[in-house]
C-alpha cells in the first residue's frame, strides 16, 4: 500500500513530471543485482535508460562494477562525476575518436567498440600517432537484431589481427540479444538467453584458438539478464531498463505493472463528454512518441492510466497525443460519465510504453519515497 504521504507530495509537483517511485526502483536495483551474484557473474549496467548520476551511484551501492554507456557525452558526463571503468557500447567511427581519446588522457578507463576491420583500424592508427593503448570489445551478432560479426565469421579474426597488431588491449567480446524483446514466455526468453550466451563465449573461444587473448564475455538485455538459468564462461552482465522496467518489459514477461518505478504526472485540463475523452497535459513531448507495445500482445497506447498510488486504471489508456494534449479515454466503450470520473485539475500518472525514451524527454526526475520525501535528481543530455 502507497503511504498517503507519497500522495500528497504528488499534488504540490507542476506537471507534466517524470516521477521516479524510489521503493520501486530499489527493489528492481536489488533484485537484478542478486539475480547476477547468485549467477556468479560481474554486473555493469547500462545508463543509458536514466542517465542520472543518482541512480547509478545506487546501483553502485547495491554491487555494480563500471557502467555501460550509449554516448560519449554520458562516459564525458559520468567521469566527471567520478566514475573511470566505462564501456562505450556503440560502434566506434573516425570522429569520435578524438573525444575518446582526451578521456583516456585524462584517465578515464575507457573500453571500446568495433564490429569491422575499418573501425580497429582507426582506432589502432590514432592510438599509435598518440601512443594510446585503447581498450577494444568486438561485438558480436548473436541474433541477427542489429550489429555485430557473427561467431563463426572470418572477420572476427581479421579484426583481432588488427587489434594486435596495432598494439591495442583486445578486451573481450560483447553481445546484446535485443530480439528478446520480441518474446513473452519463459521458455522463449530463457531459449534466447542461451542463444546470447553461447554465440558470445563461442566467438570469444574462436579468439582463443587462434591465440589471442580474450578474457572478457559481455552479454546482456534486461529480459535474457532475469531469464537467463546459467552464465556458463560469461565474466559481466549489462542491462538497463530492469530499472525503471515499462510497459514493453511489462509485456515481455519480465516484470509487473507493480515493478514500473518510472511514471509520468499528468493533470487533467478539459473534456470533450461526447466523445468520452479527458484531455491531460501531458502529450507525447511528455510521453514520448514510442509506440512499443503496438505490435505486443498488449497496446497501451501511449501509456496506461494509474490512480495516484500508482494503481492502474482498468481500461482507461492514454490513447491519442498531440504535442502538449494527451486523451484519456476507456478502451471498447465511450464513457459518459468521465467528466465526473476525472475532474479537471485532478492528478494522474501514467506508466510508460519504453522508460529510456520517455525519460529522455525530461531535464530532471522527481525522485518521491514512500513515506513522501523528495529529491530533483538532474539527467545527463547529449551525444
Amino acid at each position: 500500500m502507497t503511504d498517503p504521504c507519497f500522495i500528497q507530495r504528488l499534488s504540490s509537483i507542476s506537471t507534466p513530471a517524470a516521477i521516479v517511485h524510489v521503493s520501486r526502483m530499489t527493489r528492481n536495483i536489488q533484485r537484478m543485482q542478486s539475480r547476477m551474484d547468485q549467477l556468479g557473474v560481474r554486473f555493469r549496467p547500462h545508463v543509458k535508460t536514466t542517465k542520472c548520476l543518482d541512480v547509478v551511484q545506487a546501483q553502485i551501492r547495491a554491487g555494480a562494477k563500471g557502467i555501460t554507456v550509449s554516448t560519449l557525452k554520458e562516459a564525458e558526463q559520468f567521469f566527471a562525476a567520478g566514475i573511470t571503468d566505462i564501456l562505450y557500447a556503440v560502434g566506434m567511427v573516425v570522429s569520435k575518436l578524438p573525444l575518446a581519446m582526451a578521456l583516456c588522457k585524462k584517465g578515464c578507463d575507457l573500453k571500446l567498440l568495433v564490429d569491422n576491420v575499418d573501425s580497429a583500424k582507426a582506432i589502432g592508427e590514432l592510438g599509435r600517432q598518440h601512443d594510446i593503448q585503447f581498450k577494444v570489445y568486438i561485438e558480436i551478432d548473436t541474433d541477427q537484431h542489429r550489429s555485430g560479426v557473427s561467431p563463426e565469421d572470418d572477420n572476427l579474426l581479421h579484426i583481432a589481427k588488427i587489434i594486435k597488431d596495432y598494439d591495442l588491449t583486445l578486451e573481450g567480446v560483447l553481445t546484446h540479444a535485443g530480439s528478446s524483446y520480441e518474446f513473452n514466455s519463459p521458455e522463449d526468453l530463457k531459449r534466447i538467453s542461451e542463444v546470447e550466451r553461447s554465440g558470445c563465449v563461442r566467438a570469444a573461444q574462436r579468439l582463443r584458438s587462434a591465440g589471442y587473448i580474450c578474457p572478457e564475455v559481455s552479454i546482456g538485455s534486461t529480459p535474457t539478464a532475469l531469464s537467463a538459468e546459467q552464465l556458463i564462461d560469461v565474466t559481466e552482465v549489462r542491462a538497463g531498463v530492469y530499472v525503471f522496467f515499462d510497459l514493453v518489459m511489462s509485456n515481455v514477461g519480465v516484470c509487473s505493472v507493480d515493478d514500473i518505478s518510472l511514471s509520468i504526472l499528468t493533470t487533467v485540463i478539459g473534456h470533450q463528454p461526447e466523445k468520452g475523452w479527458a484531455i491531460v497535459d501531458a502529450g507525447w513531448m511528455a510521453m514520448s512518441r514510442d509506440r512499443g507495445t503496438q505490435k505486443q500482445a498488449k497496446d497501451y497506447g501511449y501509456g496506461q492510466v494509474c490512480q495516484l498510488n500508482g494503481e492502474p486504471i482498468d481500461g482507461y489508456l492514454l490513447s491519442s497525443a498531440n504535442q502538449e494534449h494527451g486523451i484519456v479515454s476507456f478502451q471498447g466503450a465511450v464513457d459518459k460519465e468521465i467528466v465526473h470520473r476525472f475532474p479537471v485539475g485532478s492528478q494522474l500518472l501514467i506508466l510508460p510504453n519504453h522508460a529510456c525514451a520517455t525519460g529522455a524527454q525530461y531535464p530532471a526526475y522527481q525522485a518521491v519515497e514512500a513515506d513522501g520525501s523528495s529529491q530533483t535528481w538532474p539527467r545527463f543530455y547529449g551525444w
